[in-house]
């Protein structure tokens, strides 16, 4: 990273419906933003339950229920209101084929292509595979295709998941994440001084890169 780019760390997990949000909204708005060459997005690992298993995966409504004690109903109002939410967003949200599964091997993925400048396209991609989908992330048979979507070597890739290569970045993300006091995704720090909080609106985002970049050119320039 050079030292004239802003950074930008985004706390996330695939099996977050408001962190697919939160990325496209700050994604619009880094689109938008005049000095956006400048900026350096990095993505960072957080698992909202690292407890779940990737062999028996289960349905997002058999989850909700198992895990947070939400019945059908409430689960329906809020796929309801996500998906609207989401399709605003160009965001194709399909909640009743969605797969839970442990998302620990889809972090070591984005770590792995980061290695090939293909870190964002990877997010995106398994973002689609899970909540668009319905593909199980947390196989790695799948993780290899999703790869290859994008453009990586499908060996590479296999050698790679049967290892615990990039297990360590994963961890350390994590606890990072807890030294921070981050209890919840999305979660985007910029610069290590400034942090927005859930999938906020565009505006939100556009108003922390301006602020951001204004005291980081302020700085450089009374340095």
């Amino acid at each position: 990273m050079s030292s004239s780019e802003m950074l930008v760390e985004i706390w996330s997990d695939v099996m977050c419906p408001f962190c697919y949000l939160g990325k496209r909204r700050f994604n619009d708005a880094l689109e938008q933003f005049a000095h956006r060459a400048d900026v350096k997005v990095q993505w960072r690992s957080f698992q909202l339950n690292p407890t779940l298993r990737s062999d028996t995966p289960i349905s997002v409504n058999e989850y909700l229920a198992r895990e947070k004690g939400i019945d059908a109903r409430q689960a329906s109002q809020m796929h309801e209101r996500l998906t609207r939410l989401g399709r605003q967003a160009g965001i194709v949200y399909d909640f009743d084929r969605a797969v839970v599964a442990n998302s620990f091997d889809t972090h070591r993925l984005v770590h792995f292509a980061r290695d090939y400048d293909k870190e964002d396209e990877a997010v995106d991609r398994l973002f689609v595979a899970y909540f668009t989908e319905g593909r199980n992330v947390g196989d790695r048979q799948t993780l290899v295709a999703l790869a290859k979507d994008l453009g990586l070597d499908a060996d590479a890739t296999t050698k790679m998941l049967a290892s615990d290569d990039y297990a360590d970045a994963v961890r350390s993300d994590i606890r990072e994440a807890a030294q921070l006091g981050i209890d919840g995704v999305p979660f985007f720090v910029f610069d290590r001084k400034y942090a927005v909080s859930g999938a906020q609106e565009m505006s939100a985002f556009a108003s922390v890169l301006e602020q951001s970049y204004a005291e980081r050119t302020h700085t450089a320039s009374t340095a």
